[in-house]
């Protein structure tokens, strides 16, 4: 263990082994803190944290904050975080709003600079949230999930597994597993087809998925009728998932953005020759 002489450590902190922590850096009482972690300088480790092994909190990071709450809970609840994260500079997150409840960080996911966690959070394995990612309270994302820089989640949202968001998309619907969402309109724009194969999805599950994504967006059912159908069609498989995930969808789930044709032409028959000619020029949609 090596501890810097101007940290500031609690000795009933429960520190594991291998464990470095930095100039000026804050663990407090109620702390535990697994083998082979890292506090880096400034960082501050505050009451009601769990921390797991193999872990990184950058430079001034602040793990177990009090939930941002115009009423602060007299007993909050505490800050879970499984192994092998990085937490870089600047991260914060925060504890769940009642003592039974915690904010629940898996393992190996990486939170860039200045991206927060807010109170009652679930975050899966293997999540990126980017630079300045922001998650409201009670948001859960999904195993892989990826957020794009300056992204806004609102509180009790759904981002499901595989699911991507780009920068500084504004969320307040559920994203369903698997798609990937334009940060600029804020709708979905198809799958994410890399983060599928990189977590392992066959490609006939890919298919499945391909055929469901289409089933939903693309045909008009009724949202009874759409459930009745998935769960009818895809009884087993990562395709499996999405009938349950907008069945539990509170907030509604984001839509598709259909771009219109970049251009078009107006095509009549000329009565004379019976031949199909353009009467208009190419002009562009919108």
């Amino acid at each position: 263990m090596l501890i810097h002489p101007l940290a500031e450590v609690s000795p009933s902190a429960k520190l594991g082994a291998d464990i470095t922590i930095g100039p000026f850096a804050v663990v407090e009482d109620d702390v535990e803190i697994g083998n082979g972690c890292q506090i880096l300088a400034r960082s501050s480790i505050k009451n009601g944290t769990t921390l797991g092994e193999g872990n990184i909190v950058g430079e001034g990071a602040v793990v177990g904050g009090l939930p941002q709450h115009l009423s602060q809970p007299e007993q909050p609840g505490r800050v879970v975080i499984g192994d092998r994260n990085v937490i870089r500079e600047n991260v914060t997150i925060h504890r769940a709003f009642v003592s039974e409840a915690a904010t629940t960080i898996g393992s190996e996911c990486l939170l860039m600079v200045g991206s927060h966690v807010a109170h009652d959070c679930i975050i899966g394995n293997n999540v990126v949230l980017t630079n300045n990612a922001l998650l409201g309270g009670h948001v859960i994302v999904g195993d892989r999930a990826y957020l794009g820089g300056g992204a806004a989640v609102h509180q009790h949202c759904h981002i499901g597994r595989v699911a991507m968001v780009g920068g500084l998309a504004r969320l307040d619907q559920d994203v369903p597993p698997f798609v990937m969402v334009d940060g600029e309109t804020n709708r979905i724009v198809g799958l994410n087809r890399v983060g599928l194969r990189r977590a392992g999805v066959t490609p006939q599950e890919r298919s499945e998925i391909k055929d469901a994504y289409q089933l939903i967006f693309r045909t008009g059912l009724k949202f009874a009728d759409l459930l009745d159908t998935l769960d009818e069609q895809y009884q087993e498989g990562p395709a499996a998932e999405f009938a349950p995930f907008l069945r539990a969808a509170t907030r509604g789930y984001i839509r598709e953005r259909r771009d219109p044709p970049k251009s078009f032409r107006l095509v009549r028959e000329d009565p004379a020759t019976a031949d199909a000619v353009v009467v208009e020029p190419i002009k562009q949609a919108g």
